[in-house]
């Protein structure tokens, strides 16, 4: 599909980035304040945030805040990373009260291109550029409220250069990414709490370590806070098809969220809490339009067809998921047992991972359900485990699995191969976000 010349424009000026700081990880917050103050610390005069750190589901929070924000009637900035497919995901702009849309590209190219030359040729990374970009943007825009997602930890992650969150919310802390931020929960817990600011409320989402969560309420009692935690100051189950949430004052009887899998009914809990903590106006009604309406894309999201899914045996259902650690592939491996046709619907797996992550540990979670795995090579970066040796790693864990050159060469002999009357199979293309971008782009499916 062609590039139309506007969204051209934005990508090149995002080439232009990567050239100029090839750099990727490198923690700090001495660039990015420098480059702020050099455009007027525009970070300073955004709407109230609500900023969000966690290893799993901050994603999934941002978009449960910034669901209910606009279902109270506000005006709301959100901020996420990675994106999926084009650049403009990570900044979406309120257009009017309840509606935001992803960043124009002409809006989007102008402002990289302002914050480019603002910087002057300096090292920095290109995550700290676009962080600048984003606080320019929601300082330029009108809005009520701000949702702003941290990239990577929390201490040292660009975004935390906001000095008074409306409220900050820790989500699940796991393993992940410890070459940056440590090798045990506790440790990594600590580089999360980084973004909770003194006299600032805290909300603490569903920890699985009793250490990380302890880092946690240490750090916030340590800035004058006294935090709201999941399973001790509030919680939610599900009840009866519903979503029933226990607060400290009260109980909300809510909808399930419209976002699968288990695990989303603690992380719409910790959402909507830190919206109520944050000072905006919420409330059950409020709370269950958000709960019907909210959408995150690339999340146990179902394949809608298209080319790719065209290729697979009729009538085959397909789900893609970008989680990558061994925490995501437990959400998930649950989500697919809960399906009523587990037995009677063959499960394959295609998956591409990063050489930074373990299959092991994230493939684990399928054993005795899936009926075989297809490794593929990730398209759109460099990083990727080759397909050959994530095929061997994936079968020392006892699973099914071979190398092919493509999703699409694993659909089509699927699609060349399948014998009815066998009923037509259940596919999860999983392992990376990179390998879901790639799938909805190739898809022709991007997210809007």
């Amino acid at each position: 599909m062609p590039e139309s010349p506007v969204r051209s424009r934005t990508v090149s000026e995002i080439d232009k980035l990567l050239q100029l700081h090839p750099k990727g990880y490198d923690l700090s917050l001495d660039r990015v304040s420098a480059l702020l103050k050099r455009l007027g610390n525009p970070q300073d005069n955004i709407a109230p945030a609500i900023h969000i750190a966690g290893t799993n589901g901050k994603g999934s929070a941002t978009a449960f805040c910034r669901a209910a924000l606009e279902a109270a009637g506000l005006r709301v900035h959100t901020h996420t990373s990675p994106h999926l497919v084009n650049w403009n995901e990570r900044f979406r702009l309120a257009e009017e009260p309840g509606v935001s849309k992803n960043a124009d590209d002409d809006v989007l190219a102008d402002a990289i291109a302002r914050v480019g030359r603002a910087n002057n040729g300096e090292e920095i990374t290109v995550f700290e550029i676009l962080t600048a970009v984003m606080f320019m943007l929601f300082a330029d825009h009108p809005a009520d409220a701000c949702v702003i997602e941290v990239g990577l930890g929390g201490r040292f992650d660009a975004t935390n250069v906001i000095k008074t969150p409306a409220a900050s919310l820790i989500m699940p802390v796991t393993m992940d990414h410890e070459q940056w931020l440590g090798d045990t929960p506790a440790k990594i817990a600590f580089e999360k709490a980084g973004i909770i600011k003194r006299d600032c409320p805290v909300v603490i989402g569903s920890q699985p370590f009793q250490d990380a969560e302890d880092v946690l309420i240490r750090q916030a009692n340590r800035n004058g806070m006294q935090p709201l935690v999941y399973g001790q100051d509030f919680f939610a189950r599900e009840e009866n098809g519903r979503m029933v949430m226990q607060l400290p004052d009260g109980l909300w009887d809510l909808p399930l969220p419209a976002l699968a899998g288990r695990h989303q009914i603690a992380n719409a809990a910790a959402a909507l809490m830190a919206v109520r903590e944050a000072g905006f106006p919420i409330n059950d009604g409020t709370a269950e339009e958000a709960l019907k309406d909210v959408v995150w894309p690339g999340r146990l999201q179902k394949l809608p067809n298209g080319v790719l899914h065209g290729l697979a045996p009729a009538d085959t259902e397909i789900w893609i998921d970008g989680g990558h650690n061994a925490d995501a592939g437990k959400a998930a491996a649950e989500f697919l047992a809960d399906r009523d046709d587990l037995i009677e619907r063959p499960l394959f797996l295609i998956s591409g991972m990063l050489d930074t992550k373990d299959p092991q540990t994230y493939f684990a979670n399928f054993v005795g359900m899936t009926r075989h795995v297809f490794t593929v090579p990730l398209q759109s970066t460099g990083s990727g485990i080759s397909s050959d040796l994530l095929a061997a790693k994936i079968a020392e864990t006892g699973l099914s699995a071979e190398p092919v050159q493509s999703v699409a060469s694993a659909l089509s002999l699927l699609g060349d191969t399948w014998e009815p009357p066998e009923v037509s199979p259940r596919i999860m293309i999983c392992g990376s976000l990179y390998l879901v971008g790639d799938v909805l782009r190739e898809n022709g499916t991007p997210p809007k």
